[in-house]
């Protein structure tokens, strides 16, 4: 009830958020549904079945990271001194957070239902009745513990790694009280450590690109069937797409603390030196969603050189999955940066009080931005070519 209530007082742009992450639920949940049709109406094609599975894997890792960032973002699950002596601390405001995050993910999963049941022509009386009764088995009876359990996948993974999430997130300067006394002295950001993954991240994505490279010489027939049907495409394109993704994410946070590393060389003046120290101390925040979408755009941009010239037989289903992920994972670097904004917010007022002007803020701003689209850009380019080039004939 507590979670029902400071749902109903969130900010708008939090209500947009979990609405956001209903959305994702609910086609998380249609490409269950059908992949749940697609086994009960082709029983001999289990294969295919367990393939079509697999791959709905991808857009549900990309909604469960959504829900998270949401939830990380959502003041209501931040910590305070004032909650803490009430009895909501964060373990309790981690419970919270996490029942949003499952009546969010619930929801969308009532509405997959019903708009899957709906275009099956289980339910009539509405526009486009049965519209899709052949692409999902309505002439077979679907098992209703299946339906359950598939509907149940997205909300009891995204509210776990929610609470998950929250209970182990330290309490910085950006979860203090509002109403505490600010110390501009204390509130300058510090040099973080440099993170540890990138050596393990670029073997990763090393690992996924040489993978693809000796798998495209032993296929015969098409070297990237997934457009269309993911019924056909081989397992090794999954593994290769999920090693590289993980390497990008591990590597991201060091490349993020590198950027502000080279803000700082060759004696760098007050903005670059404030640009830089913040992303040293964010490089674990932001690295690992921007590290997914250099993953994301670098296999766009492989498929867009492989099919760019000729016809592209995407599928719906196929197309549902690739909006859910370019969708999921780039609001979730929106929503990470929403959250960076939130914790420095009492370090832009430390600054400002002790005279900074605000373009130098602005300035520090667009900097850091330009940094990392400097530094990913071209690295999504070469892995996206990389990706393509064995698969070119």
């Amino acid at each position: 009830m507590l979670a029902l209530r400071l749902a109903r007082g969130s900010h708008p742009l939090v209500l947009a958020g979990r609405l956001l992450v209903a959305a994702a639920s609910a086609g998380v949940g249609f490409l269950l549904l059908c992949t749940l049709g697609y086994a009960s109406g082709h029983p001999a094609h289990s294969t295919g079945s367990v393939l079509r599975l697999l791959w709905c894997l991808v857009p549900l890792a990309a909604t469960v990271q959504f829900a998270v960032a949401v939830a990380r973002t959502d003041p209501s699950t931040r910590p305070r001194p004032g909650l803490s002596a009430v009895g909501l601390g964060p373990v309790r405001l981690s419970v919270i957070a996490a029942v949003s995050t499952a009546v969010s993910c619930t929801l969308g999963s009532m509405v997959a239902l019903l708009f899957f049941l709906h275009l099956r022509g289980d339910l009539s009386g509405l526009p486009f009745d049965g519209a899709a009764a052949g692409l999902l088995a309505a002439d077979t009876p679907l098992p209703l513990a299946a339906v359950l359990l598939l509907l149940a996948v997205v909300p009891v993974a995204a509210a776990s790694a929610s609470a998950l999430a929250l209970r182990t997130r330290p309490v910085g300067p950006g979860t203090q009280d509002d109403t505490e006394d600010l110390v501009p002295g204390e509130q300058i950001p510090v040099p973080a450590a440099a993170p540890a993954g990138l050596p393990w991240g670029v073997a990763l994505t090393a690992a996924g690109l040489a993978v693809e490279a000796y798998a495209n010489r032993t296929t015969s027939g098409s070297p990237f069937p997934m457009p269309g049907r993911l019924d056909s495409t081989p397992v090794w394109v999954l593994v290769v797409w999920t090693l590289t993704a993980i390497g990008l994410a591990m590597a991201g946070p060091g490349l993020t603390h590198l950027c502000g590393r080279l803000l700082q060389a060759a004696r760098p003046g007050a903005v670059r030196l404030l640009a830089g120290r913040v992303l040293m101390d964010e490089a674990q925040r932001i690295g690992r969603p921007l590290g997914v979408v250099c993953a994301v755009v670098s296999a766009v941009v492989a498929a867009f050189a492989l099919y760019g010239t000729g016809p592209r037989p995407f599928g719906p289903l196929t197309a549902l999955g690739a909006v859910l992920v370019i969708g999921c994972t780039t609001a979730t670097l929106l929503t990470t940066a929403l959250e960076a904004r939130q914790a420095r917010a009492r370090t832009a007022r430390a600054l400002l009080r002790l005279g900074a002007p605000a373009s130098a803020l602005r300035a520090a701003t667009a900097l850091r931005a330009g940094v990392l689209l400097l530094v990913f850009a071209p690295l999504t380019w070469a892995i996206a070519e990389l990706a393509a080039l064995p698969l070119t004939p």
